[in-house]
């Protein structure tokens, strides 16, 4: 332990309190969020677990906004061209085959176009058309890879760095490490029309930081404020009796609580009830749309995402720390039977995408705003094979290849790193990890992976484990 963390234990805690903390875990998380824990790299976190803090290392990043799209996209059909397909349409590839989650089948070329955008050249899929205009802004990885063919596994290793345990997502790592520019407001938000993905709520957990931390979920197919944040407005109570009750329900908790050691589970709840309380006047006018000029709701178009995209951009303009916006319920890009349904789904995408970011830069926020674009895997090059060994006009998953791409923040725009095989099976050039592309964000917003730490049940636990690189090329 550190000469700071000897320190401090000594300073909050007794000997007593100090081995409960250090071996069962949970005890010491409720104490850490009431009276300052040991934070990022060190230092401690102010006794408002969400105010605003300064990372360690300069960071151009200060807040980030990360596309979702659950189920898989085919990174040969979107950002990673692979004009050999043609070669070998219908036949077999010409090398043994890797096993991926179901059975597949002869190579299958994108039925799409690529083609070259901006002064980089680089090659786009004609499902993205208007985020190809955005090329030069890009940093996409072509090399990206994951663990195993399943989406469960894979979600969690995306969005919490390990594929089977139970850890925090990366959206609460953020919010811990640099709270949140406005109190009244959550400082993570996860937004997912129709219901929840896949693994649901675990996907934004908190895991064992504070629950404070936790994201916030928002089904955005509704319109209403009411229906997008339930009982937000209290149509029987005055604020001022509103807050006279918090205030005793406070004192009664802190007085269970106090009887409890500190219940981190406690301290949560009654931090979503101060919170809930703030949120009444700042959340009903960020998630109301209908308060932009129409010029900007027509740039960034019609339908469910081209508006949770632009409620986005105002929870982030208002010091939202963290937006996560999944494409829909269950696992919508999931096509094992037919490609083509890809078109439908990149349709909804690509005019909100780019909008955001030619409005990001209008307003001065797109250099400190770093955007994260993918789903958890991506699929393969084959066909895949129905029960029967029938083709079908599908992919399967792909965990060993696929693409992402990054903008604003601090990356280095109109740039391709990585590369998979020539048919795009599996990663081949320069390979980015999960756990590299965690440490590459978080080096981003100003932190050193190796040491943004959070110590539980006698270990430091960190969003990349033990692993994990910092991929420098595509840093500005």
């Amino acid at each position: 332990m550190s000469d700071t963390a000897s320190t401090l234990a000594d300073a909050f805690l007794t000997r007593r309190e100090f081995l409960r903390r250090g071996g069962m875990g949970m005890a010491g998380i409720g104490l850490a969020s009431m009276l300052g824990d040991l934070g990022a790299q060190g230092a401690p976190v102010a006794i408002q677990p969400l105010s605003p803090r300064q990372p360690p290392l300069p960071g151009r990043a200060k807040r980030v906004i990360h596309f979702f799209l659950n189920g898989g996209p085919s990174h040969v059909d979107t950002f990673d061209p692979k004009p050999a397909l043609a070669k070998y349409a219908g036949r077999p590839l010409p090398m043994e085959s890797i096993k991926t989650e179901r059975k597949t089948g002869a190579a299958m070329p994108s039925p799409w176009e690529f083609r070259r955008y901006g002064k980089s050249g680089i090659e786009i899929s004609d499902l993205f058309p208007m985020i190809g205009q955005c090329a030069d802004d890009l940093a996409i990885i072509r090399s990206m890879r994951a663990e195993l063919p399943n989406h469960e596994p894979s979600l969690m290793l995306m969005n919490c760095g390990d594929a089977v345990q139970s850890r925090p997502s990366m959206g609460s790592w953020v919010t811990y490490g640099l709270g949140t520019e406005n109190q009244n407001l959550p400082g993570f938000v996860a937004m997912c029309p129709g219901g929840y993905p896949i693994k649901e709520a675990e996907n934004w957990q908190s895991g064992f930081l504070p629950g404070v931390f936790q994201g916030t979920f928002v089904d955005s197919q509704h319109t209403r404020v009411e229906k997008l944040i339930e009982h937000i407005r209290n149509d029987y109570t005055s604020p001022r009796i509103q807050r006279q009750q918090l205030d005793l329900l406070r004192q009664m908790n802190a007085a269970h609580q106090k009887r409890r050691h500190q219940d981190a589970r406690l301290e949560a709840r009654i931090q979503s009830y101060e919170l809930a309380f703030r949120m009444q006047m700042d959340a009903a006018d960020a998630f109301d749309v209908s308060k932009e000029p129409l010029s900007i709701r027509e740039k960034y178009g019609s339908g469910v995402h081209a508006r949770q995209t632009l409620i986005a951009r105002r929870l982030l303009e208002r010091g939202v720390r963290f937006v996560q916006l999944w494409h829909g319920a269950s696992q919508p890009w999931d096509h094992h039977s037919n490609i083509r349904d890809h078109e439908k789904l990149a349709r909804e995408l690509d005019q909100p995408v780019a909008a955001l970011i030619m409005d990001l830069k209008q307003r001065g926020m797109f250099e400190e705003t770093l955007i994260v674009f993918g789903g958890e895997f991506g699929r393969t090059p084959t066909v895949e094979l129905d029960n029967s060994g029938k083709e079908t006009k599908g992919r399967d998953h792909n965990p060993f290849g696929f693409s992402m791409w990054l903008a604003g923040g601090g990356v280095r725009g109109g740039t391709v790193h990585g590369a998979t095989d020539e048919l795009g099976f599996k990663a081949v050039e320069n390979k980015v990890h999960v756990h590299d592309l965690h440490a590459t964000i978080l080096r981003l917003l100003g932190f050193d992976h190796e040491k943004f730490t959070y110590r539980y049940a006698g270990r430091d636990f960190r969003l990349t484990d033990v692993y994990g690189s910092v991929v420098n090329e595509i840093i500005a």
